[in-house]
């Protein structure tokens, strides 16, 4: 029988790590409530377990790879782990001793008070000195009696402000330099103790968390004590800390920090711990401002004299195309190795949601597409499966992307993601199951060639750097070559192909609002929607300066189509219906066509708009889905056999809304105002 083999120095010093950081703990217990006379030998033991922490910091500094009797996979991030923890024990122990000390200074300056008097002069030095220690034993004795509390609300993820406790210089690339007493805004508190923080200069980088202390400005409704007022004072240097207040940030900052309902779940093995809330479905919920809806509504320029992104061409009678720095089609082809969640939440839907992202800002609105999986095969997603008639767009995979943002690291930003629902509790949430970001230019400025492309999924937020989807693939590897390669394979992936365009796809697309991204399979009805736009706000207005509501049931409607996808391709559906029985003449007609667009727009979803029978669009609930598919295709066959709308309408047997000029009336004015606020 073959022996055991042996371990590895490394191996060594992290079980000698361990077996440190189970006596440290033990100590720390003992030292919260000490028996009368036990500090001075808890102090002596603190001293030996530092010393001991210490060797074991030498010990694995020294250590090379090539010492390994066996190779080892990441071994210079294992060792620098290992020394992080090694370093944040050596301070836990240093913190408790001169707590420990002070403490019995304290004891024997009160015995000394009571039987010594020295002379007048020699008293008032002493009192100075008396003072201060009796102050410095105070503050710290309140420090060692709050430690825990203190380390607690340290990590709790609700409190995101931190004061620098010391200097600190970054020790490598990616790292952020502060100096004592600087007021820090934490954005994830990973478990290895390195923080991602960010200044009052908006530079963020990872930061050692034993140099921080809790803000007390954030938690005096908590509790509030002298001894820390001092370190706010440090801070009043005249530097404030703005407080952002715009959608996207406060949507950000919850995804990242308001993890516990992730916690939990990832606690009981619901969900890998390298899930989170998702970001981008934060943003959706913050309001309209990252909607396909908002992007679609013409752009004032700064002057708000004219339309920024549609210009009139007097010679063709149409809008003039609009050629722009990011133009192309990205194609969904597949996601792999996708980990299953617990069977204690179920899933509702799995989809990708996607927009244009710099590495700091969200640049466009967030499409999402839904994607589809076989029962056999539940890690691999899938994208425009084939069905029977046309394919919803929601399922279609086939996207749009246009921006003419000049940022050198503009790219597109992919969340999985799942919405799900717990068996016990009937919660419901938006997980994301990973990301990753493809750049869209090199660092010469040159667009990324159009080919199929692999995108490794990360773990954690867009704004977290080195978290795993499922850090348990990577333990449980092995360290040999072979074994890595396998792990690589396991890792989950998400494939897109980027399409380059024809001479005729260009054109279809410069007709487009600047910045939008959506699916291929709509396209021609916003090129519809762009054009009739066009004749009212350039053609057909009697003065470019008035502002009069516009009457025109289209303007007004017609972007809420765009986030709700079932109304949308029940247009799709009838003019699909209506354009089989045009003529090849007709086609090539563009008012023709534009008049013939009005009229199906008219029989068909601006009626659904305002009937009581379409039940409200809610995201991934199966029942109100297929309600309201029930009541689209009704309307839609009624409306066919009776040559149009209008006989429902007048039928004593439906109902609409109450009549609101909204329907009617399109405001730009009022548009641009709601939605850019500074207008």
């Amino acid at each position: 029988m073959s022996g055991r083999r042996a371990r590895g120095p490394l191996q060594r010093a992290q079980r000698r790590r361990r077996e440190l950081q189970a006596q440290v703990e033990a100590l720390r217990a003992e030292s919260a409530a000490p028996a009368p006379g036990q500090r001075k030998a808890l102090s002596q033991r603190c001293m030996q377990l530092k010393k001991l922490v210490d060797e074991n910091t030498n010990a694995l500094h020294n250590l090379k790879k090539a010492d390994e009797p066996a190779p080892v996979g990441n071994y210079n991030q294992r060792k620098e782990e290992e020394e992080k923890l090694l370093l944040k024990l050596s301070q836990q122990l240093q913190k408790l001793v001169l707590v420990l000390d002070q403490d019995n200074v304290t004891t024997n300056y009160a015995a000394d008070e009571e039987h010594q008097k020295d002379p007048q002069t020699e008293d008032e030095n002493g009192e100075e000195d008396e003072s201060e220690d009796e102050e410095s034993s105070e503050e710290e004795d309140s420090e060692e009696t709050d430690d825990e509390d203190e380390d607690k609300l340290l990590d709790d993820p609700n409190v995101k402000e931190c004061v620098a406790v010391g200097n600190f210089d970054a020790q490598q690339e990616g790292d952020l330099t502060f100096t004592k007493g600087e007021v820090l805004l934490i954005h994830d508190k990973k478990a290895d103790g390195w923080w991602v923080a960010e200044n009052s200069k908006g530079e963020r980088g990872l930061v050692p968390r034993t140099y921080l202390a809790v803000h007390r400005e954030e938690v005096d409704s908590q509790e509030q004590s002298e001894e820390h007022i001092e370190v706010v004072d440090e801070t009043a240097d005249g530097t404030e800390i703005k407080k952002r207040t715009d959608s996207h940030w406060s949507a950000v900052r919850r995804a990242i920090t308001e993890n516990d309902t992730v916690e939990v779940l990832a606690t009981i093995g619901a969900v890998p711990a390298g899930f989170r809330l998702s970001t981008l479905f934060q943003l959706l919920e913050e309001g309209d401002q990252f909607r396909g809806s908002y992007f679609l509504q013409p752009e004032l320029t700064p002057s708000q004299l004219a339309f920024k992104d549609l210009v009139w061409n007097s010679e063709k009678n149409t809008i003039y195309p609009r050629p722009t720095r990011v133009s192309l089609i990205v194609t969904l082809s597949s996601c792999k190795m996708i980990p299953l969640p617990g069977v204690s939440i179920q899933v509702l839907s799995r989809h990708v949601r996607l927009c244009l992202f710099d590495g700091n800002r969200v640049l466009s609105n967030i499409h999402t597409v839904r994607a589809t999986w076989q029962p056999k095969n539940p890690q691999t997603w899938t994208f425009s499966p084939r069905v029977t008639g046309i394919l919803p767009s929601l399922l279609d995979g086939d996207c749009f992307v246009r921006s003419n943002s000049l940022s050198a690291d503009i790219g597109i930003l992919f969340e999985l993601g799942i919405t799900y629902i717990r068996n016990s509790t009937g919660e419901r949430g938006e997980l994301s199951c990973g990301w990753a970001f493809l750049k869209l230019f090199t660092s010469n400025g040159m667009p990324v060639p159009s080919k199929m492309y692999e995108l490794l999924l990360n773990g954690g937020t867009p704004y977290e750097r080195g978290v795993e989807v499922d850090p348990s693939i990577s333990r449980r590897a092995g360290s040999g070559v072979f074994h890595q390669f396998i792990t690589l394979k396991k890792q989950p992936v998400l494939t897109v192909k980027l399409r380059s365009l024809s001479a005729q796809s260009k054109d279809i697309l410069n007709l487009l609002p600047e910045t939008l991204i959506g699916s291929m399979c709509y396209i021609h009805l916003l090129i519809f929607y762009r054009q009739i736009l066009g004749d009212a706000l350039l053609r057909d207005r009697i003065s470019m300066q008035s502002t009069e509501l516009i009457c025109n049931p289209i303007l007004a409607t017609f972007p809420q189509l765009m986030d709700q996808p079932d109304l949308m391709d029940a247009l799709r559906s009838a003019w699909a219906d209506r354009e089989r029985t045009l003529k090849r003449s007709e086609k090539r007609d563009r008012e023709f066509l534009k008049s013939v667009f009005v009229l199906v727009y008219h029989d068909s979803v601006f009626p659904l708009l305002q009937s009581t029978f379409l039940p409200d669009y809610k995201w991934a609930e199966e029942e109100s889905e297929a309600s309201r598919w029930k009541a689209i295709a009704d309307f839609l066959k009624k409306s066919r056999e009776n040559d149009g709308a209008l006989q429902y309408l007048l039928s004593s047997e439906n109902t609409h809304k109450p009549f609101d000029i909204s329907e009617l009336a399109y405001d730009f004015l009022g548009e641009a105002r709601k939605n850019n606020p500074g207008v």
